[in-house]
């Protein structure tokens, strides 16, 4: 007979279950109304931060995710919070240097995270070493992580070598991330089994349901020896996010690994989100459902949802079947790296440019050729030589762990952000997101932060929520005021645009207009002339490299553009002078308007 040994349980309803299924768009408003209850039901931990919520908090939603878990731990004084921490890349897209990461896990913990997941996306644990250390000098829980993926380099061996290396670096747990929802229920017994075998360690399980496996997967995870699981109240379950409470609750009830939670509470916390999640319908996607094809294209469920709606509004969301297939060819061109952030990103985002390009790797984004010199770290396995050469032509790649070659920076972004840095915090918000922070920073000290809109029921699918961009239009002598909220698909050579009146969203037809009337008011003509650059993909303007009366080649970077999150270069495509520079940094673009002009 075997041996009681009751579960616990990590809910992620705050956290990874409305990141994979609405985008990570869930206010705090419509958290800490259910918190006490939450509090209640005896969970191991709630996940209530890290991964994007620390970029949706100041991109869409314009709150202070310092505030959101100060708040957060006021509310919920009983239960362990829990983030997710992309080690050396912290919360942002880049490595930072270590006393950066020092800093912003001891923030961390003293604001009230009491559970850090630290992972790197390759999997090098060299880039987490910094940040176990700082978790363990906090004094808080450091859980090690595997991100469990499949492919010809990856191998159970493998994956028991790393938990020991964890457990060498003073984890005081270890959780298999199978944040694509490839593990089948075989292999997981496989693999818990060889770890717990190898590893005395408390082991936990994060499966994502997208492949429909990861119930069983977590049952046959706890008879091989898991110790925990993570899963997400129903309201947010299923497809690509994680099992259900409730379901897995009632399915070791009775057994030896019962958990213990009281169905009746979780019941009334489901009905809460239920009513929740209708308030961000326009977040919702088809492509959050769940999908088998996962086993082939391996799009983690957070990913998902972010790349659907990235891709509406490219005004492409009919190319992601097409994105979906690329994303294992430029997986494999990039040596197999986990797809996780932000390695799911630089190879989501590559996917869309090599689909909606020409030819492939016509445009290569700075990130894929910051991961071919060795700038994320140690892939594993072997790269296309070629595709190195043509993105790093004669650069060096180095082997090294990347933050070795950062030298102390948190001195240099203190002074950088000045004055609207109130307190520490405010210096890593900054550090996370330069651009970006310091954009949040300066509406909060003007009194203008304004979240995007939440749309009215009733217009599912019919646009993505943007800041409207209002103006009066004057019709037979009636003054009308115009919201437009958002931009839908092309066809039949007519775009739709969307006008808000009084409220309700209004689907109104326009012909195409010969020329694009850019956001600032100047009017930027259409490409036609091989001197005139312009941009693969919508975006914003991150930095301009050149002036007027500047000599350029062929080939030569003249924009930084930014788009899905990922910056990529745009380039002279003749020989010459410029003639014209028609943006500057922080604007708006769109493909075929001509940014630059070379005569």
């Amino acid at each position: 007979m075997t041996k009681p040994r009751p579960i616990q349980v990590t809910d992620v309803i705050l956290r990874d279950a409305h990141q994979s299924l609405i985008a990570t768009r869930m206010r705090l408003d419509d958290m800490l109304p259910i918190c006490p209850q939450l509090d209640e039901v005896g969970y191991w931990s709630l996940e209530v931060w890290g991964g994007a919520t620390f970029d949706a908090c100041i991109r869409f939603l314009k709150e202070d995710p310092w505030e959101r878990l100060q708040k957060l731990r006021a509310a919920l004084p009983n239960t362990r919070l829990q983030m997710l921490l992309r080690g050396q890349n912290l919360l942002g897209y880049r490595h930072y240097a270590d006393d950066v990461v020092a800093a912003f896990v001891q923030e961390s913990a003293d604001n009230g995270i009491d559970v850090f997941r630290v992972f790197d996306a390759l999997n090098d644990l060299r880039n987490i070493e910094t940040a176990m250390k700082a978790v363990k000098d906090a004094g808080k829980h450091a859980q090690g992580t595997i991100c469990y993926t499949t492919s010809p380099v990856h191998s159970s061996e493998l994956y028991v070598q790393q938990a020991k290396q964890l457990q060498d670096m003073g984890a005081d747990s270890i959780v298999i991330k199978d944040m694509a929802g490839l593990l089948t229920p075989y292999e997981t017994y496989e693999l818990v089994k060889s770890i717990k075998e190898a590893v005395p360690l408390d082991l936990a399980i994060h499966s994502h349901s997208t492949s429909g496996l990861a119930p069983l997967c977590q049952l046959k995870a706890i008879e091989a020896g898991a110790d925990r699981i993570d899963t997400s109240i129903s309201a947010f379950a299923g497809g690509t996010s994680h099992p259900s409470t409730e379901a897995q609750v009632a399915a070791l009830k009775g057994s030896p690994y019962e958990t213990g939670l009281d169905l009746t509470k979780l019941t009334a916390i489901d009905d809460y989100f239920r009513e929740v999640r209708k308030k961000y319908h326009q977040f919702e996607s088809e492509f959050t459902r769940e999908d088998i094809s996962v086993q082939i294209n391996q799009v983690p469920g957070g990913m998902m949802s972010n790349l659907a709606n990235q891709l509406k509004e490219q005004n492409a969301l009919d190319r992601i079947r097409e994105v979906f297939d690329e994303i294992p060819r430029v997986r494999e061109d990039l040596g197999f790296p986990p797809l996780v952030t932000p390695t799911s990103q630089i190879v989501g985002t590559q996917a869309v440019y090599n689909v909606l390009s020409s030819e492939r790797y016509k445009t290569i984004t700075n990130e894929v050729k910051r991961y071919l010199q060795g700038g994320y770290g140690r892939p594993p396995g072997a790269v296309d030589e070629k595709l190195r050469s043509k993105a790093i032509g004669k650069e060096a790649y180095s082997d090294e762990r990347p933050a070795d070659s950062i030298k102390p920076e948190l001195a240099k972004l203190r002074k950088d952000i000045g004055d609207l840095a109130k307190n520490r915090a405010d210096v890593l918000t900054f550090a996370m997101f330069p651009d970006l922070g310091r954009e949040y920073l300066q509406q909060r000290a003007d009194g203008t932060l304004e979240p995007e809109a939440l749309l009215p029921p009733g217009s599912e699918g019919k646009q993505k929520a943007s800041m409207a961009t209002e103006f009066k239009l004057d019709v037979h002598g009636e003054s009308y005021d115009v919201a437009i909220t958002g931009v839908g698909e092309s066809g039949a050579g007519r775009r739709k645009i969307y006008l808000s009146m009084d409220g309700m969203p209004e689907e109104v037809i326009f012909e195409p207009l010969n020329e694009y009337v850019a956001e600032k008011g100047g009017k930027r003509k259409k490409a036609t002339e091989p001197g005139h650059v312009t941009a693969a993909m919508p975006g914003n303007i991150v930095d301009v490299l050149v002036a007027e009366g500047d000599s350029v080649s062929a080939g030569q970077a003249v924009l930084v553009t930014e788009a899905m999150k990922m910056e990529t270069e745009v380039h002279a495509n003749i020989d010459g002078k410029i003639l014209m520079v028609n943006v500057t940094k922080g604007d708006r673009i769109t493909p075929g308007e001509v940014l630059i002009e070379i005569g």
